[in-house]
Formats: C-alpha cells, sequence, structure tokens
C-alpha cells in the first residue's frame, strides 16, 4: 500500500529534494535544529552511511550461511539515526529487533549484534556497559511493557533531579504491527496512569511483515496516542532534522514532567521484513520505486552539498569508512567460533544454584565423552 491518505500532518525540515524548508507543522521544533552544529549535522549523514553498509554486509553474511537471520534497516536510517542522536548520555533506551543504527550511536559493536543473530549469545551484550541500551527483543511488543516498567521504576524510586542534565527518560522503538498487540495497548494505558518519563517512538514501515498499516487501522496511528492520554506528533521519518528534532523535544517534554509522549515516524521498509521473508509476494514494485525515490540517505546528502556543509571529499572518507567497516565486520564474523558450554548456564539465577549447576557438570561429562573433537 502507498502512503495512507489522511489529514494527519507530518513535521518536516527537509523537502524530498533536500531543501532546506521546514513546514508549519515544524514551527515549534525549529529551535532544535537551529543548535546543532557542523560536526553533529555531518555526523548524521555519516552514521546513516555506517548503518547501512553494516545493514547489507550482514544480510550477505546471513544469505552464506554464516547467522540465522537478519532484519534489515534498509530506508528507516533517518528515524533511527535522528531519534538516537537526540537522547541523552543518561537515557535508556529500549530497541525491537532492527534498531542497528541507535544502537551503533549508544556504543553497541555491531559484531555483538551478529553474535545475537548466529545464536552465539542469549543477549549480546551488557545494557549498562552500552549506553544503557536494552538487548533485542523479538516478542513483538513486549519491549513497550519494558520500557514502561522501567519509566514506571524512575517515577517510583524518585530519582529525577532539579538539574535537568541528571533527568532521564526511556525511548522505546515498537513497529505498527505492534500497535495491534494487546502488550502495547497496555504499555501505553500503564504509562498514561503514571505520568511516566518516556517516548514511544513507533517506526511506521507500512508493512507488519505483509499486512498493510491500512488494514491494521482505519484511522492514522498517531491518533491512537490520544486516546490513551499522551501528547503524540507524527514525523517525516525520512528527514533526518525532523526526526532529531522532534525527538529531542518529546524527551525534554518527558524528563521536566510532562508525562509520556508519542511519535509516529513515517518511513518504509526498503527491504524485506527479515533475511526469511519474501516481500515481492505482498507489495508491488511501484510501491517501492516511489520510495526508493524517497531514500533518506540521499536526501539528507542533497541537503548538505546545498547548504554547502559537505564536499566530494567528506562524502569519499565516509564511503571508505563504511567499507573498512563492513570488512571487519567480515573478518571478524568469519572469526567466531562456537559459544562456552558457560553460556548455556551462566546467568539463569542472580546467584548459583544447584539445578544449572548440575545440568553443566552433566553436559561437561557427556561432551568429555566424545573426546577433543565436538
Amino acid at each position: 500500500m502507498a502512503e495512507s491518505a489522511d489529514d494527519a500532518v507530518s513535521v518536516q525540515m527537509i523537502s524530498p529534494e533536500g531543501r532546506f524548508e521546514p513546514n508549519p507543522a515544524a514551527e515549534e521544533f525549529l529551535p532544535y535544529v537551529e543548535r546543532l552544529d557542523e560536526e553533529l549535522l555531518r555526523r548524521f549523514y555519516r552514521d546513516m552511511v555506517l548503518a547501512r553498509r553494516v545493514d547489507t554486509e550482514a544480510g550477505h553474511l546471513q544469505r552464506q550461511g554464516q547467522l540465522a537471520l537478519w532484519p534489515p534497516l534498509l530506508g528507516q536510517e533517518a528515524a533511527q539515526v535522528g531519534s538516537g542522536h537526540a537522547t541523552r548520555p543518561q537515557d535508556t533506551i529500549f530497541p525491537a529487533y532492527r534498531e542497528h543504527a541507535v544502537a551503533m550511536i549508544r556504543g553497541v559493536d555491531p559484531v555483538d549484534i551478529i553474535r545475537t543473530m548466529r545464536g552465539l549469545t542469549h543477549g549480546g551484550w551488557i545494557p549498562a556497559e552500552h549506553g544503557n541500551f536494552h538487548l533485542y527483543t523479538l516478542v513483538i511488543g513486549s519491549q513497550t511493557l519494558h520500557a514502561t516498567g522501567y519509566a514506571m521504576g524512575i517515577g517510583l524510586d524518585a530519582v529525577r533531579q532539579d538539574d535537568p542534565e541528571k533527568d532521564e527518560a526511556v525511548l522505546v522503538y515498537f513497529g505498527d504491527g505492534a500497535t495491534s498487540q494487546g502488550d502495547t495497548n497496555e504499555a501505553l494505558i500503564w504509562a498514561a496512569s503514571y505520568q511516566t518519563p518516556q517516548v514511544f517512538f513507533l517506526q511506521n514501515n507500512h508493512w507488519a511483515i505483509s499486512v498493510p498499516v491500512s488494514r491494521q487501522s482505519r484511522t492514522p496511528l498517531v491518533r491512537r496516542a490520544a486516546g490513551f492520554g499522551l501528547r503524540a506528533t507524527r514525523v517525516d521519518g525520512n528527514d533526518v532534522l525532523a526526526s532529531y528534532a522532534v525527538s529531542a523535544k518529546q524527551l525534554d517534554d518527558a524528563r521536566a514532567g510532562r508525562g509520556p509522549g508519542f511519535i509516529e515516524a513515517m518511513t518504509y521498509r526498503l527491504g524485506a521484513h527479515t533475511t526469511s521473508d519474501d516481500p515481492t509476494r505482498y507489495r508491488g514494485a511501484d510501491e517501492l520505486a516511489a520510495w526508493e525515490a524517497r531514500d533518506p540517505i540521499l536526501r539528507y546528502r542533497h541537503h548538505l552539498e546545498a547548504q554547502a556543509l559537505a564536499d566530494a571529499a567528506y562524502f569519499a572518507e565516509v564511503e571508505q569508512e563504511a567499507a573498512d567497516l563492513a570488512a571487519d565486520l567480515r573478518a571478524r564474523t568469519l572469526a567466531l567460533g562456537p559459544p562456552s558450554l558457560d553460556v548455556l548456564f551462566d546467568n539463569v539465577y542472580a546467584e548459583e544454584h544447584p539445578v544449572p549447576r548440575e545440568q553443566k557438570r552433566w553436559l561437561q561429562e557427556y561432551e568429555a565423552g566424545f573426546g577433543e573433537a565436538r
């Protein structure tokens, strides 16, 4: 399905051609764009390009049998990079399973994502050591409950300080399909009831696997938030500046005690739902071509060129960095060995427990019976 024809207006800073042309809906968010320095404006482009290259390389590795599954982010780079940079270091982020760009912004090594999708680890990283970026969640919508519970804890523990730089907010990512899940709706109820300091970030990529948004909802998804009592904004998710500005303001409002916010980022999944999916069976080539023409990276490159913020040398430097990153990702992925038996039993309980201890002993003896080869 093409983008739904409704009267909900998306905040836009950059035109599809790359011109800086904020629309009327963008007025209240303009101060957040005006405070951006040139280094960060260029960083947006770099992070989108690097995330796409990691995504592409991981997809190739999956096709070559190096990992079991890969969920592509192709086409959603602006929504993720803009919102990811809008967070502060003390904020906590709960992703779904394709937020690779946000993970990289928060310091997660892409190889740790690879290890997760290869089945070598139960989680992949320790959130506290990686910018409070929590583990991927494959159960659709469950992360919205995790985020709301955590945000309720922030309020109940009274950890918020008078100094806004010490305030903490929670950002949770989910897709349009998750809005049809009971978990997400329950999370919205609890967030509104407890006025949690959090923002729900919906990446509306138009397809819940093979089900279009038009079948999931007869009204714009952004309007569902009002029924729960949340502040809500729709944003052009292929506009990285708009994504940044709206996310930054919503997070500031959450930190200031104004309750939870809701963002619907209108974007598009250019690739498959996962590498086990064939999108040609449920969507047309014309629809895909229309959204490819709105490529968020090319759009932002035109903007940087028009504003004289970057030149050919900078773009070439980013491309080389992306190529080096992809080569390093491939080399380290191919070097991954089998996991230690310890990972099956470690961290089952917070303290040592006799049941997994005995299970571990039995498995070690069983494995030893086959000699050195595993």
